[in-house]
């Protein structure tokens, strides 16, 4: 590659500054927010690909993508510009950045007093590389020994990325390593960098297969650095401040988009796994399990069908049903239905050259096509070859949504399941309609699956549009959870899994997915045994998504009542998970209207606290809740480090309170996971449903957690029908209270907003036991509060 060195001004307007480049290719610097500024190199001054999909600051993207040079949906605050000596300045109040010549950049920030503190910089040597003859371009920045680098989305290994390199492409990684495996399912070119009392978010926006180095390499010619490098494309980044690690994460998602606010009923239990359709008799073997989580008395909400209801003799053909296992669809979805569980169907956008279809979709054009015919591209998929259908074009799009509605939802199946999108297409200059200007393959993989997800909802949208959609994808890139829920793919059975796939979540969460889970038990390899399962079954009630999955190698399944004997552990776990569903489907709501992630590192919220940017096994859903998962076989006793929060925390079974900044063991029985509430939180909790049903669920407890002294603390409790728009109306519930304590009382006030009523007329009030202050609620002593 040649580095870029030589470069002179030639115009600056409102929101950007443009220089040029050796003459011949185009440093574009933008000044979107007084935070947040973005640089682009045009090669030859052209774009490479002058579109995007992951950029959504306002709104979705136009179908065909959003414009490179489109910059609305920023504030684009003014700047000043100021040149000596061959260096410009460029500054808002917030941030700074010193363009030197050679090229290369140099960032400040300014803090609460004002004063201008060092925030990162460009490799003074060699910072910007294009490859002379086409395809590939580089930029190194330096690396300092005190950084902490989070974020890439999906990768297996420690949640800090230090001293590793990762790669971005998008790989089916069946039974991956959780601690080592690279690369796995999704393009997320996303790191934050902590740095002393400051963060910063480094995004770059390119869609085709790129390496991130973050210590692992070293060269004596040049001062440490770090590097991003891809094999095509532009190099166009996002750089942005925060004061915390939080910040970074919250600006990330409000310019990639908003997190889909799915329906209540995803919150809950999914049941899945490949063996009840991959079975002669899939039908009966699905409508068994509805009568099993009755016998068992196990909540559920779902169940996700598998690709073996697609089957012929053996493998899988999307938006096909076999009706020899299942012979009539309508009647199995309304057996779930009646018994209040909705149905998500796994589809797949890849057609086996002897799908009944193939020659269809090949005569109107729907597929990618080969580099070097006119014919369908083929790739291996699923034990044989086929072809990957192309979203970028309108009329793929339009035969896709056909078939979610005619084979899938009017079958009475509720929700899709995007799965096996990873596009592995290695033709890298394959052709893609891109809805009318050709592109080629490798600029755009990671966008395939988006579209696919896109199409989906759509469909879903228009088929029941009074009804918010609830969608599965495995792939995508930056931008995907404004269509879907995601997981973390085809995990491997194992105690290690667990432990890494906790740190998978929490990456994947700190890079703007927060609404996912894992395959509780394990996909792939042998079943787990009994201890292992009911560990991961406590472990995954307490993130987003909660499915129990598996293929399992040994032919076995992975079912809530697997193993009799801890039956009672698994039922307790996930009658927990829907006691605590108003506390999750506000964080939902929250992460949907205030960006807030759902599942946190300890860090997140206790930045000042040395201890909590140590690699450990505990995270935080919500502010309020620490969860301490059992990961190592025999352990009845679990050690963690309470975060120093100031005000300490309580053990939500017992209501032993501790204070924070200190190691504790608590007892951990195979029965029970533990879990603190941050003193000073309230957190709502129903009754036991066996589904969630916002007309069935009219009982509704609020459990105080006070301060120990004087304090003063909030909460909030969203509500609504669990499935309608009307909260954009203003018909849901928002209760917010706020709870002020002093040696003698514990004072509750309630503030109501909103149209909609639901179920229960009666919050009950409840305090930790021995608490012995009197309690008030809006002045009036008592431990229940009437809604109006």
């Amino acid at each position: 590659m040649k580095t870029l060195k030589h470069w002179s001004l030639t115009h600056c307007d409102d929101s950007r500054i443009t220089l040029s480049v050796e003459n011949r290719h185009r440093l574009t610097l933008h000044v979107l927010e007084q935070g947040l500024f973005r640089v682009s190199i045009q090669r030859g001054g052209n774009w490479a690909l002058d579109r995007t999909w992951s950029i959504a600051p306002d709104r979705d993207v136009p179908w065909e993508g959003r414009s490179r040079d489109d910059i609305s949906g920023f504030t684009l605050p003014g700047y000043t510009l100021t040149e000596r000596d061959d260096v410009l300045e460029i500054a808002t109040g917030r941030l700074r950045v010193t363009v030197h010549q050679p090229l290369w950049l140099e960032w400040y920030y300014r803090d609460a007093s004002g004063q201008w503190l060092f925030l990162a910089s460009d490799r003074p040597t060699s910072a910007y590389l294009l490859n002379a003859h086409g395809d590939g371009v580089a930029h190194y920045q330096r690396r300092f020994k005190d950084d902490r680098y989070y974020g890439l989305g999906e990768k297996a290994g420690p949640l800090a990325r230090n001293g590793k390199r990762y790669e971005m492409r998008n790989l089916d990684a069946m039974g991956y390593n959780a601690a080592s495996t690279d690369p796995l399912y999704k393009h997320i070119p996303f790191t934050i960098t902590r740095r002393d009392e400051v963060s910063f978010g480094l995004f770059y926006d390119n869609l085709s297969s790129s390496w991130f180095d973050l210590g692992n390499e070293l060269d004596n010619y040049h001062a440490p650095y770090r590097r991003w490098q891809a094999e095509s494309g532009d190099i166009d980044y996002y750089l942005f401040v925060g004061d915390r690690v939080l910040d970074v994460t919250k600006t990330f998602v409000r310019l990639t988009g908003k997190t889909l606010f799915g329906p209540r009923w995803s919150l809950g239990y999914s049941g899945s796994t490949m063996h009840y359709t991959d079975a002669p008799d899939a039908q009966n073997q699905l409508m068994n399990f509805i009568r099993l989580c009755q016998e068992h008395a196990i909540p559920c909400d779902s169940f996700q069908l598998s690709s073996g209801y697609t089957s012929i003799n053996g493998k899988r053909y999307v938006f096909n049903w076999n009706y020899d296992k299942v012979p009539e669809p309508k009647v199995m979805s309304q057996a779930f239905h009646d018994a209040g569980l909705r149905l998500a169907a796994n589809i797949k956008p890849c057609l086996l050259q002897d799908h009944p279809r193939y020659q269809e979709v090949a005569r109107q054009g729907l597929f990618i096509q080969d580099s070097q015919s006119d014919a369908p591209e083929r790739s291996s998929f699923w034990d044989d070859e086929g072809s990957n259908l192309d979203f970028t074009n309108p009329a793929t799009i339009a035969w896709w949504q056909e078939g979610v509605t005619t084979q899938l939802l009017e079958m009475g199946i509720d929700a899709t399941w995007n799965d096996n999108n990873e596009f592995e297409v290695w033709d890298g200059e394959a052709r893609c309609h891109g809805f009318g200007q050709p592109v080629a393959i490798k600029h755009i993989r990671p966008v395939m699956p988006l579209l696919m997800m896109r199409a989906s909802m759509e469909a879903q949208q228009r088929f029941a549009p009074e009804l918010r959609p609830y969608l599965i994808s495995r792939s995508g890139c930056a931008g995907m959870q404004r269509y879907v829920q995601t997981w973390s793919g085809d995990n491997r059975t194992s105690w290690q899994t667990l432990r890494y796939n906790i740190r998978m979540g929490l990456g994947m969460s700190l890079s703007g997915l927060y609404n996912l889970g894992h395959d509780v038990g394990g996909f792939s390899g042998d079943k787990p045994d009994a201890e292992l399962f009911v560990r991961w079954v406590q472990n995954g009630v307490m993130h987003p998504r909660f499915t129990i999955h598996s293929w399992n190698d040994d032919g076995t399944v992975n079912e809530p009542w697997m193993y009799p004997a801890v039956t009672p552990a698994v039922r307790a776990a996930v009658e927990l998970r829907y006691r605590l569903m108003p506390y999750l489907y506000t964080l939902l709501w929250q992460a949907h209207a205030d960006d807030e992630p759902m599942l946190r590192p300890t860090f997140l919220d206790h930045e000042q606290d040395p201890q909590t940017w140590q690699e450990c096994d505990e995270f935080m859903l919500g502010r309020d809740l620490l969860i301490a998962s059992v990961v190592e076989a025999g352990q009845r006793e679990r050690t963690l480090w309470l975060p120093d929060n100031g005000r300490g925390w309580y053990d939500f079974a017992s209501g032993v309170w501790y204070a924070g900044g200190q190691q504790i063991t608590l007892p951990a029985p195979l029965e029970h996971q533990p879990m603190l509430v941050r003193a000073g939180a309230g957190v709502p909790l129903s009754q036991r449903l066996a589904h969630s049903d916002a007309r069935a669920d009219d009982k509704r407890e609020l459990r105080l957690f006070p301060l120990k002294g004087v304090g003063h603390s909030q909460g909030e409790l969203f509500e609504d029908d669990g499935e309608s728009w009307g909260y954009k109306e203003g018909n849901a519930l928002w209760l917010s209270w706020e709870m002020t304590c002093n040696a003698d009382s514990i004072n509750l006030k309630f503030n109501v907003r909103g149209d909609w009523r639901p179920a229960w007329s009666e919050l009950h009030i409840t305090l930790p036991e021995g608490e012995t202050r009197r309690l008030t609620i809006d002045g009036v002593e008592g431990n229940c509060w009437a809604l109006k």
